[in-house]
């Protein structure tokens, strides 16, 4: 019985930790924050894992399954159909001894959004398909120095 109830108390708070990780990961915008400009059909969209279209966001979540790697900071040089760049910085939890006890480490990054494409959910919106992190200097183990990504439809 006893090894039953320690078992249960485990696994609530194992629960508990990756809830509690999976709610700062993907925690809404602070009510101080500026509002993203509005989006329009002649500008292309972000697309977050959320299905939410945003132009030049401060913040990108590129893990949504577990929230372990995040944009933060962007500052966009450019946004149009052609590319937007901006710089920013990648965090992303080293997962040691596990994701749950992991530490955020931060990576400078130059980022790179390419490909505007019909979006398949929204056809009146034009979205970016690829996303690429250049990383200048450090850069999480296993990572290459440029890193591309598919971007959600």
């Amino acid at each position: 019985m006893r090894g039953s109830v320690m078992g249960t108390a485990v696994t609530l708070a194992a629960g508990a930790l990756l809830t509690a990780a999976m709610t700062t990961a993907t925690a809404g915008v602070p009510a101080n924050a500026t509002t993203p400009p509005r989006t329009t059909a002649s500008q292309p969209v972000l697309v977050d894992c959320l299905w939410h279209r945003t132009v030049r966001p401060d913040d990108f979540l590129l893990a949504c399954g577990d929230g372990n790697s995040r944009l933060t900071g962007l500052h966009w040089d450019r946004w149009s159909p052609g590319g937007a760049t901006a710089v920013g910085v990648n965090m992303v939890n080293d997962c040691k001894p596990y994701c749950a006890a992991g530490t955020f480490h931060a990576y400078p990054v130059t980022v790179r959004l390419v490909g505007a494409k019909t979006w398949t959910k929204h056809p009146e919106f034009q979205r970016f398909s690829q996303l690429s992190l250049t990383y200048p200097g450090a850069r999480p183990d296993g990572y290459q120095q440029i890193m591309t990504y598919p971007l959600w439809d």
